[in-house]
């Protein structure tokens, strides 16, 4: 179904007329003009309400993105900062192990024999 062309309201009109009759006419569109004015208002009252509260919807949002990009940027850097602070901070030098004691030769007779081969 389409636009109405302007034959289609000639139409309608001299229906309205027929029906109505010449009297009533002028008191019905005025009537109808009134109706769909306030119909209208009505509608952009509501498109306007609606478009508020998108708004504070968004602005919620974007309070809570923002709050929860600053808590994650927090934690990676006290995360960062734990990890390298364990290389970063000075160790304690180690105590030196005693030297070993080195055992003084054994003092064997086998190490000077000959060995004869068969």
């Amino acid at each position: 179904m389409g636009q109405l062309g302007v034959s289609e309201l000639i139409i309608i009109f001299i229906i309205a007329l027929l029906v109505f009759g010449p009297k009533k006419l002028p008191e019905l569109g005025k009537s109808l003009g009134k109706g769909l004015k306030e119909f209208k208002k009505a509608t952009d009252d509501l498109k306007s309400n609606w478009d508020e509260q998108i708004k504070d919807v968004e602005r919620s949002v974007d309070d809570v993105k923002s709050t929860v990009n600053d808590a994650t940027k927090d934690i990676t850097r006290d995360m960062a900062a734990d990890f390298y602070a364990e290389y970063d901070a000075p160790k304690p030098p180690a105590e030196a192990p005693p030297p070993a004691e080195v055992p003084p030769p054994a003092q064997d007779d086998t190490s000077h024999k000959e060995v004869h081969q068969a």
